[in-house]
């Protein structure tokens, strides 16, 4: 347990560096499971291949956005705070 501010602020930050990356690998995994229910699993049903290909833009869509903005915030930090 953290006994200062800055040890607080230290393990918050140690924590957001363990859940993003695990947030990450959630959106992916759920991308490939999409691609693979719409095309493979259901690949005769075209409601099915239709909302998979629904689902895999917004994931594809979402995944984007959320590097853009981990790149964003690390090139803030690499800018204001001196470290990656």
């Amino acid at each position: 347990m953290p006994t200062t501010f800055a040890g607080l602020v230290q393990r918050i930050l140690e924590l957001i560096n363990v859940i993003i990356p695990a947030v990450f690998a959630i959106v992916f995994v759920v991308i490939i499971w999409k691609i693979i229910d719409a095309w493979v699993i259901n690949g005769g049903d075209a409601t099915k291949r239709q909302e998979g290909k629904q689902l895999v833009l917004i994931g594809v869509i979402v995944f984007v956005l959320m590097l853009v903005t981990w790149g964003i915030v690390g090139l803030l930090r690499a800018t204001f705070f001196g470290a990656a």
